[in-house]
């Protein structure tokens, strides 16, 4: 598969996966790793359980970044073994460009301030009028599956600049 293929299937499997299974940060890291296979870690994704809906359904980091932010680092990121030793500055060089297109295109990376630009509001996932209210808005039919999507192309994006992956590798 080629750079600009494997660039269109990432988008459209992370709308297709948040529009079918929800879970903003799970279907960034599933599509990517459906592109990426091995290079994606197993534990990456169950890691990534907690961080929709802004981290616990908070609105707070947007979970389509914080998934991002998780694959890009299992390339550059700090190792336990090195743990002890300077931090990886390496890591936040290229965790800060998602957030960066994020900002660009969103005027934010949080998840509140995203829904807003969206929807015109955002919406409480603790609240049940709030989830029903984000459902009929189109939260997951259009909506926050297109963050995902952007944020699945984004990552693999800067991947394929910083050289972490090349054609022989999707």
């Amino acid at each position: 598969m080629n750079k600009e293929k494997a660039l269109s299937k990432v988008e459209n499997l992370a709308i297709e996966y948040d529009q079918k299974y929800y879970g903003c940060a799970q279907c960034v890291l599933a599509a990517l790793k459906a592109v990426l296979k091995d290079k994606i870690p197993d534990d990456a994704f169950k890691a990534a359980s907690g961080l929709a809906g802004g981290v616990g359904r908070t609105g707070n980091t947007c979970g389509a970044v914080t998934g991002g932010v998780m694959v890009l680092s299992s390339f550059l990121g700090r190792k336990y073994k090195d743990f002890f030793g300077p931090e990886n500055m390496e890591s936040l060089r290229i965790a800060k460009k998602v957030v960066d297109r994020f900002i660009q295109e969103y005027g934010s990376a949080t998840c509140f301030d995203i829904q807003t630009k969206l929807m015109g509001r955002y919406f409480n996932f603790w609240k049940k009028e709030d989830e029903e209210a984000f459902l009929d808005s189109g939260g997951h039919d259009n909506k926050c599956p297109t963050v995902c999507g952007k944020s699945a192309r984004w990552v693999l994006e800067i991947l394929f600049e910083e050289g972490l992956i090349v054609d022989k590798d999707i």
